[in-house]
């Protein structure tokens, strides 16, 4: 084993490089000695180590090279760094791992092999495996690098270790084919389809595997679900056998920027989307076309979540749809559904597309409960064309569970017939009807409907959740109308939790 030293300087680099993303500091390489192709089966393992500090203010990303020899059958890497004494209300330090292979660390290249970013304090890459959220493959001469995330920096700096270990010799066998989900299940021809598109698996830092999780989503009455590890697509291969008749399986991505997370839902399996980039780098609208050209849907995650970096910065320009609903319903929910109101009477007033919204679990682990909440959406068939297709023109709704069924539509007194995401086109005076047909709604909930005034009618369910509501109003009262079901209020100030809303239907004059 052999220490390395950062290099000069207090926090050892070699460089600060200023990319068109995010900046980056480039550290001194790590050498390891030349090993011969079919070199001695028996040479022993070689290891570096590297320490050092990085201060406040370090760069979104710091790359250390590492040169790899010939002759390398596997790449392992474990890393630790130093919490701090920081006082309240002051970021502790966070530090996040990936690795990028000889192909270079370029933004949107070929040479992303990994990420784990904080789940894991050590992984490994050779040709036949991987750990998870890392993609298995030859380890090829050249210079790598490793990623390093300092998410946080405390005042103090962040102190960190890193040790690479080469093992040489012998035969791994081939780089297996993977075997991915395939486009489209059973189905039953047009219909409402359940599904749940944000979660995550041991394939990043959830503690479920695949095989669980599709477990669950059967148990939740879902139809198809869509895979969105952090950072890596080292997940898409992890579906074999999963699928059925009965489950639909996509593959995506949640692109974890630093100014807000993105799923990439029903991307290309083994497709990649870079995250390395911030609002100010002015890079999303790129890596969101990317998204489409793999086949994907862009969509902004938990929008106000409170988390270091999870709120959205980039706007919602390039987006098809937002993740109003993020698992338990919590206070910057109601204020995603507030901003996303806000956004259908700009719209309408405009005449530019609306943004539908949907509603996902982002289940990690127990307790996170699989399809709570869920997306229904009205599909021509159950593949991921046709679920795409539906959340894209936002024919859809969100409920807490399976177990809860909604109908909205509103009739004109001509014979129009509108259902979600359509347009009723009615005189500005005619008198319109709103229906909302609810089963399996919990006690205590109440039904409402909310226009680009507000919420205009609300009324009390019985016990059973079975339940019809209507009322009247004209284009020129309201610009468009949404069904809300919602629980009883339990924070002083909100209204009471969701526990199912619709996307709108639009009046148009």
């Amino acid at each position: 084993m052999t220490e390395h030293g950062p290099g000069p300087g207090p926090i050892g680099r070699r460089g600060l490089l200023a990319t068109s993303a995010a900046t980056a500091l480039t550290l001194a390489t790590v050498s390891f000695a030349n090993a011969a192709p079919g070199s001695d089966p028996q040479r022993p393992d070689e290891t570096r180590v590297v320490r050092g500090t990085l201060p406040p203010g370090s760069p979104d990303f710091v790359y250390l090279p590492v040169e790899v020899p010939h002759g390398v059958r596997e790449l392992a890497v474990s890393y630790a760094y130093e919490k701090a004494s920081v006082p309240a209300g002051t970021q502790n330090n966070a530090l996040d791992i990936g690795i990028f292979d000889e192909r270079g660390t370029a933004l949107g290249g070929a040479g992303f092999r990994g990420w784990s970013g904080g789940a894991r304090t050590a992984f490994f890459l050779r040709a036949d495996d991987a750990t998870p959220g890392y993609l298995r493959g030859p380890v090829r001469a050249g210079t790598w690098h490793i990623a390093l995330g300092p998410y946080t920096v405390a005042p103090q700096g962040l102190p960190y270790t890193v040790t690479i270990t080469l093992k040489y010799g012998g035969g791994t066998g081939p780089t297996p084919t993977p075997v991915y989900p395939p486009p489209r299940a059973k189905g039953r021809g047009r219909a409402w389809y359940r599904g749940d598109c944000h979660l995550h698996s041991v394939h990043s830092d959830g503690g479920r595997t695949p095989a669980e999780i599709a477990a669950l989503a059967r148990a939740a009455g879902l139809d198809f679900i869509n895979t969105s590890e952090h950072n890596t697509t080292s997940g898409h291969r992890a579906w074999e056998g999963l699928w059925g008749d009965d489950l639909l399986i996509m593959t995506g991505e949640e692109i974890t920027t630093r100014n807000g997370h993105v799923l990439a839902l029903g991307t290309e399996p083994g497709h990649f989307i870079d995250w390395r980039y911030r609002a100010r780098d002015n890079r999303f609208g790129h890596f969101a076309r990317e998204v489409r050209a793999a086949g994907g849907l862009v969509v902004p995650a938990h929008p106000h979540a409170t988390c270091v970096g999870c709120n959205w910065k980039f706007g919602f320009g390039d987006a098809d749809a937002v993740e109003v609903w993020n698992g338990t319903y919590t206070p910057d929910d109601e204020v995603s559904l507030a901003e996303w109101d806000n956004s259908l009477a700009l719209a309408a007033r405009s005449g530019r597309p609306w943004l539908p919204a949907m509603g996902n679990s982002d289940a990690h682990r127990d307790p996170d409960r699989v399809g709570g909440p869920q997306t229904a959406v009205l599909a021509d068939d159950l593949t991921k064309r046709a679920i795409q297709a539906g959340l894209r023109a936002g024919h859809s709704y969100v409920a807490e569970s399976a177990a809860l069924s909604l109908s909205f539509t509103v009739s004109g007194g001509h014979g129009q017939h509108a259902g979600i995401g359509e347009r009723l086109r009615a005189a500005p005076d005619e008198s319109v009807t709103a229906r909302l047909e609810m089963t399996g709604a919990p006690p205590g909930c109440t039904a409402a409907f909310v226009t680009d005034q507000g919420t205009l009618y609300t009324t009390p369910l019985a016990a059973s959740g079975t339940a019809t509501a209507t009322w009247e109003t004209t284009p020129a009262y309201a610009t468009y109308i949404r069904a809300e079901v919602r629980h009883a209020p339990t924070t002083p100030g909100l209204p009471g939790p969701l526990a199912a809303f619709t996307n709108p239907i639009f009046l148009t004059p």
